[in-house]
């Protein structure tokens, strides 16, 4: 999903490619696409773009002389979960372009075309950005910090710290693997003797005073986002310092909202994700930088959105109650022979009815019979009910097959597949259905192959 420093690549990208370019002609919308018309239309006009967030602001500025006459049209795009600006020869527009901007003659005609394969990004007209969201942590920082410990008595801080990092109102451009790899690398405080994070969170210490590595403690996931932030208020670097020092204990040791920052700053440095000169290479740089995210090693579970976080340790006090915490497995850790044990042997399987008549076996109370899950059920398999069902007696059969095969087949042989109960139509009647099975079974058991005709219209009857 594109998150703040994809929306910032995009808005570099229209700059660069179209800044030479002129645009004309009317703005062409898809037809399944359910975002607004763009009633813009000039025969000579530019592009250019700006980023704020996770939105994008396109701006159609038209030139002097240009017909019509009129005034620059401002969108703002919300890219949804795989929104994108892709430039293309105009005949040969990539899938799901569902907004496109063609430029003019003279020279190869090629279209500007705003890309969304799932369809949930957005675009709006007026060029506004949408009100409630907070100011940007990659442009607008000091605005972001301050929005942020100015309202810490608001509810949303009452949710761990990786629910209250999607918030736009606060946190505008942090997404899901923003916040995970925000959290990993935010092992800013010391540990202390006896105590977890919280704990160690009310202890104030000095930016000047950095314990190595494998003496600090992440953030948990699920730890209080007000327990985590109120600690930021209380960090306060040494008045002794020199103002080169404060500098190299803040690179050193950034808290949580100078990572907020620097982290989506260092993904927009890496270029790339779909804007890259070249398409081979261009999420590897991406892929590299990840230490967190989907990486293998790492736990995660699902907030109460229903996203998953990912993480290393502890999760915290606020984790969901019964979820469990999985673990992703390299890909390349092989066992090899003398590493590997012998396969468990698989759980019990109590034989079914139709087996255990087969085996002369006693029935099971529904007591003793197995459960399944709701994973083990078909969802579009028409549910049996107990009264068609078998309860061990051998099918009614008259086919050769089953004659030489012996009597103690169960009616799944003749129906169809798994489903028991099912009345087999033998001599052209069948009686009512019941626990038994059809009418007069129990006397037909009782007659030669020769006096009933064969199931299979094909092949003559045994005599």
């Amino acid at each position: 999903m594109p998150e703040g420093p994809e929306l910032h690549l995009a808005s570099h990208f229209v700059n660069e490619a179209c800044g030479g370019l002129v645009f004309g002609g009317c703005v062409e919308k898809s037809p399944v696409s359910r975002n607004p018309e763009v009633p813009f239309e000039s025969s000579a006009y530019r592009i250019s773009a700006s980023a704020r967030g996770k939105e994008l602001r396109l701006t159609l500025s038209p030139l002097p002389g240009a017909r019509p006459p009129r005034e620059p049209l401002a969108l703002v795009f919300r890219f949804g979960m795989s929104g994108s600006f892709q430039l293309a020869p105009s005949d040969a527009l990539p899938p799901h372009a569902h907004l496109r901007f063609y430029t003019a003659p003279p020279g190869p005609r090629l279209a500007l075309c705003f890309v969304d394969i799932r369809r949930f990004g957005h675009w709006d007209l007026g060029g506004e950005w949408q009100p409630g969201r907070g100011p940007c942590v990659l442009l607008e920082y000091e605005q972001f910090r301050e929005n942020v410990l100015r309202n810490l008595a608001n509810k949303a801080f009452d949710r761990p710290i990786c629910e209250a990092l999607l918030d736009q109102r606060f946190f505008n451009g942090i997404g899901n693997y923003l916040r995970a790899e925000i959290l990993y690398r935010s092992a800013g405080r010391p540990r202390a003797q006896g105590l977890g994070w919280a704990g160690c969170a009310q202890i104030p210490h000095c930016l000047a005073w950095l314990p190595p590595p494998h003496c600090r403690l992440r953030i948990p996931p699920f730890e209080k986002a007000r327990t985590v932030l109120e600690a930021l208020q209380q960090c306060r670097p040494s008045p002794e310092l020199t103002l080169s020092q404060k500098i190299r204990a803040k690179l050193q040791n950034p808290d949580l909202l100078e990572l907020c920052h620097s982290v989506p700053k260092e993904v927009v440095q890496l270029g790339g994700k779909g804007y890259g000169p070249e398409s081979g290479e261009d999420f590897a740089a991406f892929r590299a930088w990840l230490r967190c995210y989907g990486m293998p090693g790492m736990s995660s579970l699902q907030d109460r959105h229903g996203r998953t976080i990912w993480f290393q340790g502890d999760p915290g006090p606020l984790a969901p109650k019964g979820g469990k915490s999985r673990k992703k497995k390299s890909k390349g850790a092989q066992q090899g022979p003398e590493d590997r044990t012998a396969d468990p042997p698989p759980p019990s399987k109590a034989p079914s009815r139709t087996r255990r008549a087969r085996r002369g076996l006693p029935e099971q109370s529904k007591a003793q019979q197995p459960k399944e899950t709701s994973l083990q059920q078909d969802p579009e398999a028409p549910p049996v009910s107990e009264k068609g069902k078998r309860k061990g007696r051998p099918a009614t059969s008259g086919g050769p097959s089953s004659a030489s095969s012996g009597e103690g087949r169960g009616i799944t042989e003749m129906g169809s597949p798994g489903e028991e109960g099912t009345a087999v139509q033998v001599g052209g009647t069948c009686g009512e259905r019941r626990e038994g099975g059809c009418l007069g079974s129990r006397r037909r058991r009782q007659k030669t192959k020769a006096d009933t005709p064969s199931l299979e219209p094909e092949r003559t009857s045994a005599s």
